[in-house]
């Protein structure tokens, strides 16, 4: 499956290129019937942890993606956002008639009145209006992309910028000042009529020397591997390298199944791990979850985790990993163990972790 996505995804190709000199950025228009923007931001002092906003303009036929909760009106009239933090909350989701609630102009993006993100490349400004969580923050993305998708004929193009943010959150009158690494991210799409995509997990590290780790993998209804890859940046020497030959990801322990809104039944991971190793690198990442998963990212949640990671003979302990989890397989394979070759190799990798 990943061979075939190859030949129609030129994600990898240009994950190889120079950083190009105009990226495309704009609402719903043309042929592009579906946008998403994101900021997402890992590694914050307790007891925030991560921060994100994250829009879905328009509603694909993807089921991984599409909320059918959030649509009131009609699929390509629905805005879905979220903006989220770890502690508890109850108003991080939000979805809007695009006609009615939104204001969409080139550089400037409001949606209900509550949230706004306005500028162009570099400068961008993310304000919400809030009395539980308020956000104002600038945001400046530096020269250092990481492609996830770009699918020939212009059907699907999805990249993320390493970015500086500054400013402040409010979280229930509390307010706590931003200096932190983030990921800007933006995609965009043709309404196409199906795609059986079904799993998705991404997840953000920062590093303590100014590197950030991205993970993702994507997973089909027939829980088929599409996309199984690790992004690592370094912002010192602005620099960016993919892994995606024998990335491996896997749960060890979930929680109690949940069932979403749209009545899918879900298992959310407690304890996972990523590995990977070639000639020149090794990464090894074993994360908790803390269990604050918040229901609203497209069709599923997003949460923290803990975390002991090794890459080559750099070693790191954290607290504060950001993560994205979906799982609208069918439970069959959800319940389904990891295939023994996967996990005989994941356990011969793991390394042995001592607390101090």
């Amino acid at each position: 499956m990943q061979l075939l996505m190859n030949l129609v995804d030129e994600s990898k190709q240009l994950n190889q290129a120079q950083f190009p000199l105009k990226l495309g950025y704009h609402g719903p228009k043309g042929r592009f019937k579906i946008i998403h923007q994101g900021l997402m931001i890992p590694n914050l002092p307790a007891p925030l942890y991560y921060l994100n906003f994250l829009t879905i303009i328009g509603q694909p036929n993807i089921p991984m993606i599409r909320n059918p909760y959030a649509i009131h009106t009609t699929a390509l009239d629905t805005a879905m956002v979220i903006s989220s933090s770890s502690p508890h909350m109850l108003g991080h989701f939000k979805h809007y008639s695009i006609q009615q609630d939104c204001q969409f102009t080139e550089g400037d993006y409001h949606f209900g009145g509550k949230e706004r993100l306005q500028g162009s490349f570099p400068y961008f400004r993310l304000t919400r209006e809030d009395d539980e969580l308020a956000i104002d923050l600038n945001i400046y993305v530096k020269p250092i992309i990481s492609h996830f998708t770009k699918l020939r004929l212009g059907v699907f193009d999805h990249w993320s910028l390493l970015c500086q943010c500054k400013g402040q959150v409010k979280y229930k009158g509390q307010v706590y000042a931003i200096d932190q690494m983030g990921s800007f991210e933006y995609a965009r799409a043709m309404n196409i009529p199906y795609l059986p995509l079904c799993f998705f997990t991404y997840q953000i590290i920062n590093l303590k020397d100014k590197r950030q780790l991205l993970l993702a993998q994507i997973r089909n209804n027939f829980n088929q591997i599409v996309q199984s890859r690790i992004y690592l940046r370094d912002e010192s020497t602005c620099t960016a390298v993919m892994f995606d030959d024998g990335v491996y990801f896997k749960v060890h322990r979930v929680y109690p199944k949940v069932t979403t809104p749209n009545q899918q039944d879900m298992y959310l991971p407690r304890e996972f791990e990523w590995c990977f190793s070639n000639a020149d690198t090794t990464i090894q990442i074993h994360a908790q979850s803390r269990g604050d998963f918040k229901f609203g990212l497209a069709a599923g949640y997003v949460g923290s985790f803990t975390y002991q990671l090794k890459i080559n003979d750099y070693s790191e302990e954290g607290s504060a990993g950001y993560c994205e989890y979906i799982d609208c397989r069918p439970l069959r394979w959800q319940e389904k163990k990891n295939e023994g070759k996967k996990t005989k190799k994941i356990a011969q990798m793991t390394p042995n972790y001592v607390k101090k």
